[in-house]
């Protein structure tokens, strides 16, 4: 195993800059993903990482060993940085077996006959495939093709696996299925992986940490849970479904802890407690945060607010969804999205509370 470490890694065509001055340290045995939408750079910053693309800047580092530095010119290609890859195609020759498919890097390194029995049967041991040694790729599943893809990633035990987006070939049902025996997988082995996505519930299932790119930067880092309930922006928290942002003005200010915040607000007809992760000063405008799921009715009688924030509307549109409803609410004249469970009685006139926990506030 091995770690990754970029610094200030940058990749220009050109005026255009793909990747710009991105810094992150992968340790070893963990998984990080690459996230964010088409064009944002994490597909090329693999591709530098892998040696399939020349860094412009910065210096990428695996394990000990420095592969690429644009300041000195040095650049280590991708059949010697010890690295396995699995593409988006999976790139399985269609005019092998199994076995032979998965012989083929041990091939190229001049691998004794023996070893590479042994290797190749352990490696589709390993992803249960060992039962389809001698079948021809093309008699292959989509599932199958992707497991005999790491299986070939796998075998001459690289120091690291880069994965651009494997499963997105694959239908949703076996995208979750495969992306949960991958994850096993990858446990188990410890290898350490790095991972290109555009799909944020593939990665927040799958990762140790998040890497959310836009634009060729990194926005931020951090576990899926970070990345979701705390996200540092605006942009961030949008890119994760579609939260509710209330502006709101600081009342009040308090330190909870070493980097959080508890802020006492006021909206528009409202007033309640939210958390932050940085100091604001009273008056200062915010946005804050609230999460459809994290939505819930209560008795417009009651009203105990217990620090949380309380605000009543009408309901202008409901939607099931099996286990849960979609109901939009007019909250003067702004417009909710609350995900409910499904057999939550509903009234036209709805009263809603929003844990102080559950409410994040973010610059405006």
């Amino acid at each position: 195993m091995s770690n990754v470490v970029l610094e200030k890694v940058s990749r220009n065509f050109g005026k255009f800059s793909a990747v710009s001055g991105v810094d992150l340290r992968v340790n070893e045995g963990e998984f990080v993903t690459l996230l964010g939408p088409s064009g944002c750079g994490k597909t090329t910053t693999l591709r530098m990482v892998a040696g399939l693309e020349q860094n412009t800047g910065g210096r990428i580092s695996i394990g000990d060993r420095v592969v690429s530095d644009a300041e000195r010119g040095l650049f280590v290609p991708a059949e010697r940085r010890a690295l396995g890859m699995v593409f988006q195609s999976y790139a399985i020759w269609p005019h092998m077996t199994v076995f032979d498919n998965v012989a083929y890097p041990l091939r190229v390194r001049r691998t004794p006959r023996p070893d590479i029995r042994a290797r190749v049967l352990e490696a589709l041991r390993l992803v249960e495939m060992g039962d389809y040694a001698d079948r021809p790729a093309p008699a292959l599943s989509g599932g199958q093709q992707q497991r005999v893809a790491i299986a070939r990633a796998l075998v001459f035990e690289p120091a690291l696996l880069l994965l651009d987006e494997p499963l997105s070939n694959l239908d949703a049902r076996l995208r979750a299925q495969m992306g949960a025996e991958f994850r096993a997988l990858q446990k188990r082995l410890q290898i350490t992986s790095l991972y290109v996505t555009h799909d944020q519930e593939e990665a927040m299932a799958l990762s140790d940490r998040i890497v959310v790119m836009q634009a060729g930067r990194v926005l931020q880092i951090g576990t899926p849970e970070e990345i979701y309930q705390r996200p540092l922006s605006q942009a961030v928290a949008t890119f994760f479904g579609s939260p509710n942002l209330l502006p709101a003005t600081v009342v009040a200010c308090a330190r909870l802890g070493e980097s959080q915040f508890e802020l006492s607000v006021r909206g528009s007809g409202w007033a309640g407690v939210c958390r932050a992760r940085e100091a604001a000063v009273k008056d200062a405008t915010v946005l804050v945060m609230v999460r459809p799921e994290n939505i819930r009715l209560v008795d417009r009688a009651s009203r105990d607010t217990g620090g949380s924030i309380i605000l009543s509307g009408r309901v202008i549109d409901s939607s099931f969804h099996g286990a849960r409803r979609s109901v939009t609410i007019d909250v003067g004249g702004s417009l909710m999205k609350a995900d409910l469970p499904a057999m939550a009685p509903l009234s036209e006139l709805v009263t809603l509370n929003i844990d102080e926990r559950t409410a994040w506030a973010l610059a405006s």
